[in-house]
């Protein structure tokens, strides 16, 4: 990878790796569901343009729309609204050796003892800052997180099978299913969403909007265009590099408890997602995990 494809590598993990901090911060002051809601709302008017029937490919479409939007995401932000940013960072990567297992299932596919060292591997360093004492005030965001990157495997795998679906295009159908749901899930379950739209500081919407563009459409573009120039083995293990950006802007801005058994606990589950997207690549598959919010 050339320099300035390595530096943009680099810029494209800052961005997702400061996510989750502009998140939070929005979070403290907008609930789960309308902070999402605003988020693909704000998405479907900019990819407007890219939101066309694709003929044979619709269920797919709708499925992993589903899966990636309201459901995936809904869990993802009510986890996040409870949980530190740091901690989700690392959590989240669980989508990666699930989608490996659920590959084994739907798909057929083989996996042989350096790609389940791997899930061992991710699933044991979640073990482990899961039962560290400082874990325990945030277990069911925790547990929200889980259960998203469980959902958002579900999408990975039908993702593997549409063909011919640019990056845009399934965007802009995820934001436009999600976006009422989670609006609609707001007007529900939560109240006062006109008041706190009008009260909220210029830093609360500037986490919706970072979210909504800079970690999504340049996140999303950068990637898909680097991974138009190089094979997965090469990009995948970089993108690594977003929970650790996550989790040095966790401690450091939004002041994270970071424990000992934490950080023994992250360093134990990104080595088993190396590992299982490497080995995936090196098989012409990929579970890069991307954009984390």
């Amino acid at each position: 990878m050339s320099r300035e494809h390595t530096a943009f590598m680099v810029l494209i993990n800052l961005i997702w790796g400061f996510a989750l901090v502009a998140g939070k911060v929005s979070l403290e002051h907008f609930p789960p569901f309308l902070f999402a809601g605003l988020r693909f709302a704000l998405i479907v008017m900019v990819l407007f343009p890219f939101l066309k029937v694709l003929r044979g490919r619709m269920k797919e479409v709708i499925i992993i729309a589903l899966c990636a939007g309201p459901i995936g995401f809904g869990l993802f932000f009510l986890g996040l609204a409870n949980a530190d940013a740091s901690v989700v960072a690392v959590v989240g990567q669980l989508g990666v050796p699930i989608s490996a297992i659920m590959s084994v299932i739907f798909l057929k596919e083989e996996i042989h003892w350096r790609r389940w060292l791997g899930i061992v591997l991710s699933f044991g360093g979640i073990m482990i800052i899961s039962f560290d004492p400082a874990v325990f005030t945030f277990i069911t965001g925790i547990l929200f997180i889980v259960a998203s990157a469980f959902v958002g495997s579900i999408g990975t795998i039908f993702q593997r099978r549409i063909k011919n679906v640019g990056v845009f295009e399934m965007q802009a159908w995820v934001a436009a299913i999600a976006a009422p749901f989670m609006l609609g899930a707001s007007l529900a379950f939560e109240s006062n969403q006109w008041e706190l739209m009008q009260s909220a500081s210029l830093l609360a919407w500037s986490g919706i909007f970072y979210v909504a563009f800079a970690s999504s459409l340049v996140g999303h573009a950068g990637i898909y265009y680097l991974l138009q120039r190089y094979e997965v083995s090469q990009t995948a293990p970089l993108t690594l590099m977003a929970p650790l950006f996550t989790v040095v802007f966790g401690v450091t801005l939004l002041d994270d408890t970071l424990t000992w058994r934490m950080a023994l606990g992250g360093a134990v589950a990104l080595t088993g997602v190396l590992i299982v997207n490497v080995r995936s690549a090196k098989k012409g598959k990929s579970f890069v995990k991307v954009d984390p919010s």
